[in-house]
């Protein structure tokens, strides 16, 4: 990552110090406005092409304010919850700047996809936490519905697995979308995955020529 390096180099006093409390706090407080004032807040704050391009330039910090939402409030709170535990983790271990970056590139890749294709939320930002958190701490134990120890390298395949399904099943613009709001994994991790699967292929290369 030379060139995060030098990045953090010449910029690095320009962050923003204890970033994800501020992503949490956010969160929680619009999930808090619409549940008990306001249902329909998220339509204001959320990615949307039509109203960017009508001057709404707020969306484009705002969106990711609005905490991804599978299911009901108990999937919303363990979302957030999970995105604070693994936020937390990855800001100790980059630093506020590199930690900046990482969010900031993929807040970039999320609002060129809504550009694109009409649409983006938080759903690969939220993925590409896990991902980043699973190749940096793969043998690290978390508990699943607190009471699974399970390591973070299982729930990084799966998310992986989640995402190339939801990829490949995706229509043309959805498959743009999937790539582009994942830059940010790919401009971190995307050197490291690569040799990652290329030894794989050699191990498997080796381990089948040694069977003959």
């Amino acid at each position: 990552m030379n060139w995060i390096t030098k990045l953090e180099r010449k910029f690095g006093r320009y962050c923003i110090p204890n970033l994800i409390s501020i992503l949490i706090g956010g969160q929680i407080l619009v999930y808090a406005v619409e549940l008990f004032v306001n249902q329909y807040i998220s339509f204001y704050l959320n990615l949307d092409r039509g109203a960017l391009l009508a001057g709404q330039i707020w969306r484009v910090i705002t969106f990711v304010f609005v905490p991804f939402s599978g299911g009901g409030p108990l999937s919303v709170v363990l979302g957030i919850y999970f995105t604070w535990f693994i936020g937390t983790a990855l800001e100790k271990e980059w630093g506020d700047f590199r930690f900046n970056l990482y969010l900031l590139l993929g807040m970039l890749g999320a609002v060129l996809a809504c550009l694109c294709t009409g649409w983006a939320d938080t759903y690969c930002l939220s993925l590409s936490l896990l991902l980043a958190f699973a190749m940096l701490y793969p043998e690290v134990q978390v508990l699943l519905f607190f009471v699974i120890p399970v390591r973070v390298k299982y729930f990084g395949l799966f998310a992986a697995a989640l995402w190339g399904f939801s990829f490949l099943t995706a229509a043309p613009l959805g498959k743009l979308n999937y790539l582009l709001c994942m830059v940010g994994f790919a401009a971190f991790f995307g050197p490291q995955a690569a040799r990652s699967v290329r030894a794989w292929i050699r191990r498997e290369q080796w381990k089948r020529k040694n069977r003959r």
